[in-house]
Formats: C-alpha cells, structure tokens, sequence
C-alpha cells in the first residue's frame, strides 16, 4: 500500500507586500548595511536579498567571524561586500558613518542588540538624528483585511510625550504615502473614545487632533481618542454611537506606549497570522529594526519596505533644517 505526500498548506496571500513586490521587480539593487550579521539568519537574509536582486548587502562586522559562520552554513557571500569591524558597538558606529557618507542607502539590523544599534543611531554629533523624533512602525499585513495596518510606536519610544506623539503620527503619516496610501486615516488609540481627564491618552489624542485641525499635522484623517473596536470596526463605531470620519477604517494605529504598541502589532501577528514588516522612520536614511529572533520572512519583507521608501524619495530634512 502506497501513500500519498501530505498536501502542503497554502500560501497565504498577502495582498499588500505581494503588491509592494510587484513594483519593485525592476528596480536596481541599492547597497544595504547589515550592522554586525553574526548569526545563520542575519546572512541568510544577506543572501535571499541577492538572490531576489533586492540589494546589494554591505556586511558590517568581524570579518573572520562571519567569513566562519558562512562556512558552516554552507552560504556563499563572495558577492558580499564585507567591512570588517571588531564587534557589535564598533559594527554599530561604521555603519552609521557610511549611512551619513552615503555609502549605503539602508541601514539593516544583524545579530546585535537594539540598545547598541539604536544608540549609535540617535548619537546627537554622529548619528543619523533628523529634526524630527525617530519612530518605529509595524506594517502588517492580515489575512482577509485588504489593506496594510501600520502599528506605531512598539519598539522605540517608551512613553512618548506630547510632542514625541506629534512625530509619530507624522513620520507614520509620512510612511503611509511612500507605500502607496494617498490620503492614511490615523486613529489615536485609547482604552476609550471619550476625553477623560484621568486617562493621559486621551488628553494628549485631543490635542494632537487640535494639531491637524491647525495644519500643525497634514497629509491624512486623524481623529480620536478612539478605542480599538471603533477605529477598527465599523459596526462597533456605529453600536457605540461614535462619530468619527475613522469610521471603523483606520490605516494608521497609533498607540499610546511602546508597550501596548508591541503587545498588540505581535497579537496581531502570532494570533492573527500576519506577516510583519518594521521600520524606523525619522532618521537619514530607512533603518530596518527586527527582533534577532525574527523569521527570514519578516527581514526580507522590511527590508523590501525600505527598498521601497528610498525609491520613494526617502527624506528626512537634517536637524535644526525647520526649527522644529
């Protein structure tokens, strides 16, 4: 008796970033720093981008040390370019100068911690620092959803203030329009969608809406505070009474700390079977940050994110450029 291959399970499509890499088939390969790729799926990525033809990565760390766990993974990176650097600080520091010489175009996450990476990022004198606050963005992509949620800030900001808020939703905004999102509606998240003087997030939801209704904040619809039901459903917006040019479709999800920000875009990808990308906006140049525990998958997708928002015309003014 004869037994049949189990039938693999399909492929889930994700109509946005199947979309985002439909555009971006034909455009030339830009030069990626990966800031200190010790690990198999650091250079994995390193070579699934040059196998897609989707950059050209730049290797940024101890030479002899990659050049090894190439070795043992059987990974051919000769097509690499490889810059040799001590260690993770050290890799963090390169990569950051040739960002600001403009040697590469994208600045990609390895095997090192955020802290390190993000540090020598936000350097005042030699970082990559903008007039603007420096924000993270999920962009998930959910099964039976039709459009890209952007889930902003889970990985960056702790508790952001009023004024960090503002650079949020601005630098989302701003997101929104490079992937193809001419007009985001912004849904400022609270527990509630009533000011209450108790709850800090509705407060600042309020006068950060007063903002775009001055034209302090423009290129989208932003309105709350608003609770996740009414900014997400439209049925809800209506049971609870809630009038709100939202209408229960927001595009941009802003929330109210870096914590309720992780929980809810990794919710929505462990439970809800999204397929991530995250990307810090504000700075110089795109900044690819992933978990060093994150999938092939969710690099490739962040980086072609990146990819995307340089052939965009990716740019933030330099510090001090509007007095902000």
């Amino acid at each position: 008796m004869t037994t049949s291959a189990p039938t693999p399970a399909p492929v889930p499509a994700l109509p946005f970033f199947d979309g985002l890499a439909a555009t971006l088939r034909d455009v030339a390969p830009m030069p990626v720093g990966i800031v200190y790729p010790c690990s198999a799926i650091a250079l994995r990525a390193a070579c699934e981008l040059l196998r897609r033809n989707l950059a050209q990565p730049v290797l940024i760390g101890p030479a002899a040390r990659i050049r090894a766990i190439a070795h043992e993974e059987s990974l051919d990176i000769s097509a690499c370019r490889l810059v040799d650097a001590a260690d993770d600080a050290q890799a963090a520091r390169c990569g950051v100068r040739m960002a600001r010489d403009g040697e590469i175009a994208i600045l990609m996450k390895g095997a090192l911690h955020s802290r390190v990476y993000l540090h020598e990022i936000g350097h005042h004198d030699s970082g990559l620092r903008t007039e603007r606050w420096m924000s993270h963005v999920y962009i998930l992509d959910l099964p039976g959803v039709g459009r890209p949620l952007l889930v902003s800030d889970g990985a960056v900001n702790i508790a952001p203030d009023l004024d960090v808020r503002r650079d949020i939703v601005r630098n989302a905004i701003d997101l929104a329009h490079m992937l193809g999102i001419a007009c985001p509606r912004v849904a400022l998240l609270s527990a509630v969608e009533t000011v209450n003087p108790g709850l800090q997030s509705t407060l600042d939801a309020a006068i950060i809406c007063k903002m775009a209704d001055r034209g302090q904040i423009t290129g989208g619809i932003v309105d709350g505070p608003l609770a996740l039901d009414n900014a997400l459903s439209p049925e809800a917006a209506r049971c609870k009474g809630v009038r709100s040019p939202i209408d229960g479709r927001a595009d941009i999800l802003v929330v109210p700390d870096l914590e309720s920000g992780n929980i809810l875009a990794k919710q929505m990808t462990f439970l809800g079977g999204a397929q991530a990308a995250g990307i810090v906006i504000g700075a110089r140049v795109p900044v690819v940050l992933t978990s060093r525990a994150d999938s092939l998958s969710t690099r490739m997708l962040s980086c072609m994110v990146a990819v995307a928002m340089v052939r965009k015309g990716y740019r933030i003014a330099r510090p001090g450029a509007d007095g902000a």
